[in-house]
């Protein structure tokens, strides 16, 4: 659903701001708002110049008061308005969770729609980068994910992330946006203009017959460097499924790709206890589809995440992790892991270009 076919090169934070403008510019009532919203560095880059386009009553600073900001947009979204929230990083919503768990998430369940609905976007930034440790770390995206009548939406793209913002800030009900720290620098075609992309679609990245690899954000970009070297040097071709929304999830597409390759491998930038990734293989097991051997999940190890490089190295999965998977999951190909290419530069940063994370 786009308003242009014409594209330019755009990085995923350049997306975010350019379908942040579009928003502002087509509808009067969304107005962004949030602890450094309208800083000269705007949020990673995100939010850049829009103060000085669209005026101060429109993008607005913020306390460090993410629960009375949270109820803040909620009342002003019953209002009428329709508030872009950034609460940065996912840590610092946890003080919120009420808010959003309690109020956003069950209004138009418990009033059946006749008391207005909240259309809010939130923001928040996930997972590694910089040494941040425990507290500034983690992505939690399966928490969300678990709490009926928030959607939540963690694209792979700057396309996507263009066009599934754009689709969050039009849809009538809560949405959380979340966006992977290493993303942000990553770049890709935008289309120009309006771009629309329907949340609760998976999209197909990659074609394959031997594996089905299902993941979302960044992960879908280490499963996308496993599958170049597994076809290239292992012979063995991945289906790569980004699921882009984890709530509601498109298990369908999901199905179809198990049922074409009959193994399963899930990767998820998040604990393995009780995470997304469970939720995908428990869903694959209930349907009974046909496996040639049991599913594999390449996540975070169940402990708080380093600030050390050195530990960061071991906790954090990588292609290479996501290769090995699915190479005792296909019974070759493992000889060529010894060969797997090392990511160059500190292991903590995901783009030498970009200085850090404010």
């Amino acid at each position: 659903m786009n308003g242009s076919a014409e594209t330019r090169e755009l990085s995923f934070a350049e997306a975010i701001r350019d379908a942040t403008a579009v928003c502002l510019q087509r509808d009067p009532r969304v107005f962004v708002i949030g602890l450094g919203v309208p800083d000269p560095k705007g949020i990673f880059g995100t939010t850049t110049g829009l103060a000085s386009e669209f005026g101060a009553d429109r993008v607005l600073d913020a306390p460090l008061s993410e629960n009375a900001l949270t109820g803040l947009v909620i009342g002003a979204a019953l209002g009428g308005r329709r508030p872009i929230l950034t609460h940065q990083r996912v840590d610092f919503a946890l003080l919120s969770l009420e808010q959003i768990v309690n109020q956003a998430a069950k209004w138009f369940y418990m009033f059946d729609g006749r008391g207005g609905t909240v259309p809010i976007v939130i923001r928040m930034i996930i997972g590694r980068g910089w040494g941040q440790g425990p507290q500034h770390a983690q992505s939690l995206s399966s928490w969300f994910a678990h709490i009926p009548g928030l959607k939540v939406v963690a694209p792979a793209s700057p396309a996507d992330a263009k066009g599934m913002f754009i689709a969050s800030v039009e849809d009538e009900n809560p949405v959380i946006f979340l966006e992977h720290r290493w993303l942000h620098g990553m770049r890709g075609p935008v289309p120009t203009g309006y771009h629309r992309t329907p949340l609760g679609k998976c999209r197909v990245a990659r074609t394959g017959g031997d594996v089905t690899v299902v993941a979302s954000a960044h992960s879908v970009i280490e499963a996308m460097r496993a599958a170049d070297f597994a076809a290239a040097h292992a012979h063995i071709e991945f289906d790569v499924v980004d699921v882009r929304c984890l709530n509601p999830l498109d298990f369908e597409t999901i199905a179809d790709s198990v049922r074409k390759t009959r193994r399963l491998v899930v990767v998820d930038d998040d604990s393995r206890h009780c995470g997304f990734a469970g939720e995908v293989v428990a869903r694959v097991c209930e349907a009974g589809l046909p496996l040639m051997a049991p599913p594999v999940r390449v996540t975070w190890p169940d402990c708080p995440s380093p600030s050390s490089a050195a530990l960061a190295e071991v906790f954090y999965p990588s292609d290479r992790d996501v290769f090995v998977a699915v190479g005792k999951l296909v019974g070759r190909g493992l000889e060529h892991a010894t060969h797997f290419p090392k990511r160059p530069g500190p292991v903590d940063v995901p783009n030498l270009e970009f200085p850090g994370p404010f």
